[in-house]
């Protein structure tokens, strides 16, 4: 059993709530159902719907036409799996800023848990 959780910053904010708003209705429609299907599968889904990236982030991906887009996240404790952040992809790999920027989230994640101090 998995459960998809929205990471929250201190602050309140949620940034993959945020990039998921400000998508084209049928990009979004196509994100949701593929992060219900993470929600079943877990660690079981595989390409074309999710892949590692490096470092225990992982991406679950979307696409309409030529439009791509991506969600990253990574596994916690008891089948959670927290979304960090999501971007569309303009080029072939995964840019390291995003990358970044999800292990930041992840960090910080960990550190409100009290896993990492």
């Amino acid at each position: 059993m998995f459960e998809v959780i929205f990471y929250e910053t201190e602050d309140g904010k949620c940034p993959v709530e945020l990039f998921l708003e400000g998508l084209d209705p049928k990009m979004r429609a196509k994100l949701i159902a593929i992060l219900q299907i993470l929600q079943d599968k877990g660690n079981l889904l595989r390409e074309p719907y999710s892949a590692a990236i490096e470092d225990g982030i992982f991406e679950a991906r979307g696409k309409v036409g030529s439009n791509i887009s991506r969600v990253l996240y990574f596994f916690y404790v008891d089948g959670k799996i927290i979304l960090t952040n999501g971007f569309v992809k303009k080029t072939q790999k995964t840019p390291k800023n995003e990358i970044t920027l999800a292990k930041k989230y992840r960090k910080d994640y960990l550190e409100r848990q009290g896993e990492i101090g």
